[in-house]
């Protein structure tokens, strides 16, 4: 095997094991291919590591045809979570961030982009079923958030007013806990600036 066959091999199989550090399925749906990351196994934990990131300039669409471009976002705090329809932690997540943006409306908006190939035709039925009452179903289903954020899912980035990274979680995490309260109130709190 020639020295280029074998760190091709290598290559190959490097991905395919970043990848099965993705989400935990719990879901009869069949698997859809999601993208291979180098970024670490989902933690829970807010990490710091990237702040001071740009939001990626990715545009969003909705079922209903309008189209938000990430990049554009500026003027408030968001909390951008990257979810699918068959990740489990993010199914368990969505209720705690629907609530999490009535609690902040008008400080922080909280966008939803779900991850799954199937656009609309699978995160339409969702919302339908669960009613949200402050999230909208953003679709990113070339998964270019996934790409630019080498996150697997759930991912969750908290940005400041100028679209700078604050801190970010990759995997579930309680948004209702006051210590998660208290860390998103202290970074919009100091985010108007673009400063922490």
């Amino acid at each position: 095997m020639s020295a280029f066959s074998r760190s091709s091999s290598l290559t190959l199989a490097l991905v395919l094991l970043a990848g099965l550090g993705g989400c935990d399925r719990d879901s009869a749906e069949p698997a859809q291919e999601t993208p291979a990351t180098t970024s670490a196994a989902p933690s829970g934990e807010i990490d710091r590591s990237q702040a001071g990131q740009l939001m990626p300039a990715v545009n969003l669409t909705h079922p209903d045809g309008r189209t938000l471009n990430l990049g554009a976002l500026q003027g408030q705090p968001v909390l951008l979570n990257l979810w699918a329809t068959w990740c489990a932690p993010c199914v368990k997540e969505m209720p705690l961030l629907d609530d999490l943006a009535s609690d902040y409306d008008g400080d922080l908006r909280v966008l939803v982009a779900s991850q799954d190939l199937q656009g609309a035709e699978v995160v339409e039925p969702f919302f339908a079923e669960r009613n949200f009452a402050y999230l909208e179903p953003w679709l990113d289903t070339e998964t270019a958030l996934s790409f630019a954020l080498s996150g697997n899912l759930p991912t969750t980035v908290l940005y400041d007013a100028n679209g700078r990274e604050i801190w970010r979680v990759t995997g579930d995490l309680d948004w209702a806990d006051p210590e998660v309260r208290a860390a998103i109130d202290d970074a919009i709190s100091g985010a108007n600036g673009g400063e922490n």
